[in-house]
C-alpha cells in the first residue's frame, strides 16, 4: 500500500481539529496536531510534516506570523483553513506564503481534494528539481546521470550515499530528522539505525566537504537529524 503523506493540523478549537483528524486516519493520512503557534513551529521542524493545515486564530500567535516563520526553513504546502473571510486576510496569508486559503465552515471532501493537489503540485516541484544539474559552490551534482562533482572532479559514491546526498538535497534548507532519513532511504527506521546512519553521513561528508569539522553542505542538527545548507 502506498504510504500516505504526514499531516500537521495547527488548530486550537479541539472539535475542528478531532473533525480533520478522524477524516484524515479514514483516507490512510499519517496526522500530527498542534494548538499554538509555539508547538506547531516546534513540530515543524522535528517532524517536517508534507502539508500543513493551518487556522489563523492561535491563542499565542497570528497564523500570519507562523507562516512567516514556517517559509524562513520549510517550503512544504500551507492550507490556510480560516473563519476570516476578508479579502485581505487572504491576500496577506497568500502573499506570506501560503499555497491555499479555505473558509470554515468547509466540506472535508473540499480539503482532502485540496490536500491532493498540494501534494502533486509539491511533489513535481521536487521532480523538477531532480532532473536538473545542481551547483553549490565546488559541489555539483548531475541528476539525470547521478553523477557527483567536487571541484569538477568526478568522485565515487556508493548508492546509498547517492540518495542520502539527493534525499538532502531536494529538501535544501529544511531539517530531516533521523526517522525520516532512515524511512525514506531504507524504507523503515527498522533497516538501519542512527548508528549506521552517522557512520553513511561521516564517510559521504570526507568525500564532498573539504573540511569536515566544518562542513558546507550536510550539517548536523543534534539530537534531530541532518539538514542541506540552503546557501
Amino acid at each position: 500500500m502506498e504510504k500516505k503523506a504526514s499531516v500537521l493540523i495547527i488548530e486550537d478549537d479541539r472539535y475542528i481539529s478531532n473533525f480533520i483528524c478522524m477524516s484524515l486516519k479514514q483516507e490512510g493520512y499519517r496526522y500530527l496536531k498542534a494548538a499554538t503557534g509555539e508547538e506547531a513551529l516546534r513540530l515543524c521542524y522535528e517532524e517536517n510534516p508534507d502539508v500543513i493545515i493551518l487556522d489563523l486564530g492561535l491563542p499565542d500567535v497570528d497564523g500570519i506570523e507562523v507562516i512567516e516563520h514556517i517559509r524562513s526553513h520549510c517550503e512544504r504546502p500551507i492550507i490556510v483553513v480560516s473563519a476570516r473571510q476578508e479579502e485581505s486576510e487572504k491576500i496577506k496569508a497568500l502573499d506570506m506564503g501560503a499555497d491555499d486559503y479555505v473558509v470554515k465552515p468547509f466540506y472535508m471532501g473540499e480539503l482532502l481534494a485540496r490536500i491532493r493537489v498540494a501534494m502533486r503540485k509539491s511533489e513535481k516541484a521536487v521532480q523538477m528539481e531532480m532532473t536538473q544539474t545542481f551547483q553549490r559552490d565546488y559541489l555539483k551534482i548531475d541528476f539525470m546521470n547521478r553523477a557527483v562533482y567536487v571541484e569538477e572532479k568526478k568522485i565515487h559514491l556508493t548508492p546509498i550515499e547517492y540518495k542520502l546526498l539527493a534525499l538532502l538535497v531536494a529538501n535544501r534548507g529544511k531539517v530531516l530528522t533521523h526517522n525520516q532519513i532512515l524511512s525514506r532511504i531504507w524504507g523503515s527506521t527498522e533497516s538501519g539505525d542512527a548508528n549506521s546512519l552517522r557512520v553513511f553521513m561521516a564517510t559521504l561528508r570526507r568525500k564532498i566537504e573539504k573540511d569536515t569539522t566544518n562542513p558546507r553542505f550536510i550539517v548536523t542538527e543534534v539530537g534531530v537529524g541532518y539538514r542541506f545548507a540552503e546557501r
